[in-house]
């Protein structure tokens, strides 16, 4: 595939060890965004989002960048259940941010509690990444409680629970800085989500400082 990079596929190889090499082709992020763009206006486009599964990582990625780019929120939820239980990796997961969901938060919240109970790691993965939308607008006391009872032991789930509690001390730190001491927060995401806020450019030095005494 002319589009592939040899020693990317290795880099990549290396990020991402849930995904065996041989379905790796090393195509880079942006190239491949390029063209879903312009493979997203394409017929073709609907055979591909149907035909499920996928054997290469790189059509995963396309499959998630074509979502992206659905503009009907029922279609976008239909697709993303469809989707997520054929995603086996961290990178496909959190490349997928769908903004027509952001534009419908308080309809797509019961769905995205459904899928933070789920077995699946990629869904509940994804629906931590999804409530770190509702940071800014509409957050809730209970979102960080919903994080943490998700967060059962699973090694790519502690590290997406780790990353919002992060993000959510950049934006409300005296809200999270709690949940920090709460027993219900595990020794493991603990330490993960200090070390990810300590090395936050969004977080103050005083506030840092208190997080390295806890």
């Amino acid at each position: 595939m002319a589009l592939a990079d040899e020693k990317y596929k290795a880099f990549q190889s290396r990020l991402i060890p849930t995904v065996p090499p041989e379905r790796i082709l090393g195509v880079r992020t942006p190239v491949l965004r390029k063209f879903a763009a312009g493979f997203s206006k394409r017929p073709e486009a609907e055979g591909f989002l149907r035909d499920l599964p996928h054997r290469l990582y790189e059509e995963d990625n396309l499959h998630a960048f074509l979502l992206e780019r659905l503009g009907d929120y029922g279609r976008t939820v239909k697709e993303l259940d469809r989707f997520l239980p054929y995603v086996d990796n961290w990178a496909t997961c959190d490349s997928m941010r769908p903004k027509i969901l952001g534009k419908h938060r308080k309809e797509f919240y019961p769905v995205l509690l459904q899928w933070l109970r789920s077995s699946e790691t990629y869904r509940a993965r994804f629906a931590i990444g999804m409530l770190m939308e509702y940071l800014k607008e509409d957050f809730s006391e209970e979102h960080p409680w919903k994080v943490l009872e998700a967060d059962d032991g699973r090694y790519y789930i502690s590290m997406m629970a780790a990353w919002y509690l992060a993000t959510a001390l950049a934006f409300r730190f005296e809200e999270i800085l709690p949940w920090f001491r709460s027993p219900l927060l595990s020794q493991e995401t603990r330490k993960r989500a200090i070390r990810k806020a300590l090395e936050s450019y969004r977080i103050t030095e005083g506030q840092k400082e208190i997080l390295r005494r806890l």
